[in-house]
């Protein structure tokens, strides 16, 4: 029997989001670096650049072809070209996740509506997320081989647990993260009003920055290796972003500190485009 995802716009925003970026970034790495004696560094960027490129690829593609089909050797998880298979005798433990978990990434990615590799939620565990809307609750199946956690369709739902409960031999235990207590949760990062404020704080910095040079940098005369500090700035925001995120679940102030500083050095980017391009 085939399981289908619940649905998510994500899609169109990673695809649109990605080429803007990914576009953007190609494009001012090889205007900025354009002459000879730069193509070294030029060359120490663009390959870096094609790696996350291929990787962001390889993720989005994979996700337009996702979905659980459950067989009679066990269930599988289509996710692009891997196959993955869960067989009933190796599930040990069946949980019907509801409400809204604390979530923060290993080693994976997500976008409005998905989340794809290797998460821990708060007062869980470990969990291998092929999903779309986890945080509205999920499938967590603990297998000898790992744990999964699955967004079949919300009409689908109890039939694949009663499914799954049938062909292991194993009843479904529900866990309502709402009602968890807060010190075993966690506080998501989502909900820390001054976690937000730095975030935002980044993006306007980002913001400004980027008009800024729209607008005064065309005729400006000045060199154009300045168009690299934006650059260098996007890069900034998402390693900022990305890491401050999973350093919170582990101190607070250390996801604080890591946004402070990439609102800092984005500063300082725009400083010294300021003194180059209006203050000379």
């Amino acid at each position: 029997m085939l399981f289908k995802l619940q649905k998510a716009s994500g899609i169109l925003f990673a695809l649109i989001a990605g080429a803007i970026i990914f576009g953007f970034i190609f494009w001012g790495i090889n205007y900025s670096l354009a002459e000879p004696k730069f193509n070294t560094l030029r060359l120490m960027l663009v390959i870096p650049a094609y790696l996350f490129l291929a990787v962001y690829a390889y993720l989005f593609l994979s996700s337009l072809n996702m979905a659980y089909k459950a067989e009679d050797d066990g269930l599988h998880i289509r996710w692009g070209i891997r196959r993955i298979t869960i067989p009933w005798h190796e599930i040990e433990h069946i949980i019907h996740v509801k409400g809204k978990s604390n979530f923060y990434s290993v080693f994976g990615t997500s976008w409005p509506g998905h989340m794809i590799g290797l998460y821990i939620a708060k007062g869980l565990g470990s969990v291998r997320m092929y999903a779309t809307h986890p945080l509205k609750g999920f499938v967590y199946l603990k297998s000898a081989r790992g744990f999964y956690g699955l967004t079949p369709l919300e009409k689908d739902l109890q039939v694949m647990l009663d499914m799954i409960s049938q062909k292991t031999g194993h009843k479904v235990n529900t866990l309502d993260m709402d009602l968890m207590d807060p010190e075993i949760k966690g506080e998501s990062m989502h909900d820390d009003p001054f976690f937000k404020i730095l975030f935002w704080l980044n993006v306007i910095f980002l913001v400004i920055f980027a008009a800024y040079l729209g607008m005064f940098y065309p005729g400006s005369g000045v060199p154009h290796f300045i168009i690299l500090l934006l650059v260098l700035a996007v890069a900034l925001f998402f390693f900022s972003i990305s890491n401050a995120g999973r350093l919170y679940q582990f101190s607070a102030n250390g996801g604080y500190v890591l946004l402070v500083i990439g609102a800092a050095v984005t500063g300082i980017f725009m400083i010294l485009a300021l003194s180059e391009i209006t203050l000379k």
